[in-house]
């Protein structure tokens, strides 16, 4: 018996420890991520059930999280937003998958049906909740570092204004050192933007793509203007 509990708890806690892991470490340290391990390790009562789908929900939020805190680009990197809406959807499928292990005959006595149905609800809903709301806010918010800042090393890099209007916002920087509007290009290359007409632009999201665009201006073989925005 005495086993059968410390077995429990240790599961239980290494996952969270992990999760917070995850999170703590993460560029945007968004602690939505936590709810469906914590809510999974709640609702669990078979150790065996809840490792498996626990390493199952902890990877979710290590892709969720770790490739975006990297810079890394492309329609397989989750948006900020979608941490929210996109990746509980996918932890609750997970833990309703889990509960219903645990209901085969000879398995753990599981979680009364109720309350784990409202409780994973419970979490979704705040996320899509949480994901509208932000959403909202980032419409009339300036456009984060986006990888066009830290700028390359070899250059001085200031920051310049920053402002919104006519439903965008945006941020600038200006450049100087050798070649700087190639060493500039190359820094966009290198941050996952591709060219595109007279803009350098990058996406990322699985559902709902999130852009960003830079544009360079005032060249000059020693200088750049930078202007960023979310398109």
């Amino acid at each position: 018996m005495w086993i059968n509990e410390q077995r429990e708890r240790l599961w239980r806690g290494v996952l969270v420890a992990l999760a917070f892991l995850v999170v703590a470490t993460s560029r945007d340290a968004n602690l939505f991520g936590l709810f469906p391990i914590l809510v999974w390790c709640a609702l669990a009562r078979s150790w065996r059930t809840g490792v498996v789908v626990g390493l199952a929900i902890l990877a979710l939020l290590v892709w969720f999280v770790v490739p975006r805190g990297l810079g890394w680009t492309g329609p397989w990197v989750p948006s900020a937003l979608e941490i929210y809406w996109v990746y509980s959807v996918m932890a609750a499928v997970l833990s309703v998958a889990g509960l219903a292990v645990e209901r085969l005959p000879r398995a753990a006595r599981p979680a009364p049906a109720m309350v784990s149905a409202f409780t994973i609800a419970g979490y979704v809903v705040l996320g899509f909740v949480g994901a509208a709301f932000l959403g909202i806010m980032n419409m009339e918010s300036k456009p984060r570092d986006e990888g066009v800042l830290p700028g390359p090393a070899a250059l001085q890099v200031v920051e310049g204004d920053a402002g919104c209007g006519s439903g965008n916002c945006w941020r600038t920087l200006d450049a100087t050192g050798d070649r700087a509007p190639e060493v500039v290009r190359a820094h966009l290359a290198s941050r996952g933007y591709v060219p595109r007409s007279e803009h350098w632009c990058r996406r990322i999201g699985l559902v709902v793509a999130h852009e960003v665009c830079a544009d360079l201006s005032k060249e000059t073989p020693t200088s750049v203007h930078v202007t960023w925005y979310n398109n």
